[in-house]
C-alpha cells in the first residue's frame, strides 16, 4: 500500500458506520469523564488521528464501524468524506489537546469541557445524525474560506446521487 493510498480519505463516507463510530466515542467520552480516567482522552486523540489521516484504514474503531457494524445496519447512506475529514480533525484536535492537558496535569476544567464538547457532538451525530463539523464545514464554504472545489458534492447536491451510487 502507498502512502498516498494510506493517507487517503473515503468520499464517499457511509453515514451508518460514522454514526458507529461516534456512538463509540460518545460512551467513551461519557465513561472517561465519569471515572476521571483523563488518560484515556490520549485513545480517543489516536482514533481522531488515525481516522482524519486515512480513514477507517488505522483507527481499528473506524475499521469495527466500516466492515463488520454499518454493513449489518442496512443499505449504506453515502455522504460527502471531505465535510466529515473536517469532523475528524476537529475532534483531534479537541482531544489532543485534552490529552496534552491531562497527561502534563493540567487544569482539570479545561479537561471537563473538552470531554464536554466531545460527549455533546458525538452523541449528535450518533444519535440525531446531525454532524457538528459538518455544519462547520458548510458554514466556512459559504463563507468562502474553504473553496467549492474542496467538495464538489457539497457545493453540488445533485452528484450526491453519484456518489451514492460508487458506496453501495
Amino acid at each position: 500500500m502507498g502512502v498516498s493510498r494510506l493517507l487517503a480519505f473515503p468520499n464517499p463516507v457511509n453515514e451508518k458506520a460514522a454514526r458507529v463510530v461516534a456512538g463509540v466515542v460518545f460512551a467513551l467520552s461519557i465513561l472517561t469523564l465519569a471515572t476521571g480516567a483523563y488518560w484515556m482522552i490520549a485513545v480517543l486523540a489516536y482514533g481522531f488521528l488515525a481516522r482524519v489521516l486515512t480513514g477507517p484504514t488505522l483507527s481499528p474503531l473506524g475499521r469495527i464501524a466500516t466492515s463488520l457494524v454499518a454493513p449489518r445496519l442496512g443499505a449504506p447512506k453515502a455522504v460527502p468524506g471531505p465535510p466529515k475529514r473536517f469532523a475528524q480533525g476537529i475532534g483531534a484536535a479537541l482531544t489532543v489537546a485534552g490529552a496534552v492537558l491531562a497527561l502534563a496535569g493540567g487544569p482539570g476544567w479545561i479537561v471537563i469541557v473538552l470531554l464536554a464538547m466531545m460527549i455533546v457532538a458525538s452523541g449528535l451525530e450518533s444519535i440525531f445524525a446531525i454532524c457538528v463539523g459538518c455544519a462547520l464545514f458548510a458554514r466556512l464554504m459559504g463563507l468562502g474560506l474553504i473553496p467549492a472545489s474542496v467538495c464538489a458534492e457539497c457545493a453540488d447536491l445533485s452528484l450526491r446521487g453519484e456518489r451514492a451510487a460508487a458506496i453501495g
